[in-house]
């Protein structure tokens, strides 16, 4: 799902020489953006998918900073960054548990359209119309917390992705890495299923050749300087429509790091 190798099988050249992003893949959530806050509109179960993730992200940031998920807003203290936040679904999520949230996106109309929900639902959330690379290069401060949330499978340079959103977050932090496993059950039910049966998304969301194995993305994380805490896939059931965590890493997936230092930091 979508907000927003053997390493051999990625593009590690950036296509962009101004970003790690695709114009392409801009466009098409340039089309979607105001879509995904619709509880009734065509991609609502995106809505649904969300609310399962997140509902395990703040289960697992709790686990991590051993707090208490049962107080009403469990997150305060924590500094989070969601890169490539799309319209603000993550981010509201977060906000609301207590969290200081800030969100980028490569897609200006996407920032725009969070922003605006975010005064509708009288949230304060911080977003920022850039591309990870010149976050990095900009922020003082790092993250308690970042989050990439289905955004790996659509970035030219998925490596360089990765060390971004480590270098982001402090020593000692929580990275979550979310995406799309590459196997066959992926393409049958990411792609013709989800785009072309059941139209969850629009047709061409995804690009099968660049879904991600977890064990892809843990070698990537491994040479950004991060050791895989834990794992956990998602799967949708037909018949309740609601999303689940599930054991398998057949189709959607979340990876959990912890942000180790280094000789240079």
């Amino acid at each position: 799902m979508l907000d927003k190798s053997k390493l051999s099988t990625v593009n590690n050249d950036s296509e962009n020489p101004d970003g790690n992003f695709s114009p392409e893949e801009i466009a098409k959530f340039d089309k979607l953006a105001e879509s995904w806050w619709d509880p009734n509109g065509q991609y609502k179960t995106a809505l649904e998918f969300n609310r399962a993730r997140v509902e395990y992200f703040v289960e697992q940031i709790c686990q991590f900073y051993d707090l208490d998920i049962n107080k009403i807003q469990p997150l305060t203290g924590l500094r989070i960054l969601d890169v490539g936040c799309g319209g603000g679904l993550v981010c509201e999520a977060l906000a609301k548990g207590g969290a200081t949230v800030t969100g980028i996106d490569v897609s200006e109309m996407s920032i725009e359209v969070a922003k605006r929900h975010a005064i509708k639902s009288n949230l304060q959330i911080e977003y920022i119309h850039t591309h990870a690379q010149h976050f990095v290069e900009s922020n003082e401060q790092p993250f308690d917390v970042v989050i990439n949330a289905e955004v790996i499978e659509h970035v030219p340079n998925q490596k360089e992705l990765v060390g971004q959103c480590s270098k982001l977050c402090k020593i000692g932090g929580c990275v979550i890495m979310a995406t799309l496993n590459r196997t066959i059950k992926s393409f049958l039910v990411g792609i013709i299923g989800a785009e072309y049966i059941m139209r969850y998304l629009p047709r061409g969301t995804h690009s099968w050749h660049l879904f991600v194995t977890p064990f892809e993305l843990n070698s990537m994380a491994s040479i950004a300087r991060m050791k895989l805490v834990t794992e956990i896939g998602m799967a949708f059931n037909l018949i309740t429509k609601k999303w689940r965590t599930s054991r398998s890493l057949g189709v959607n997936y979340v990876q959990i790091y912890e942000r180790l230092g280094s000789i240079r930091d």
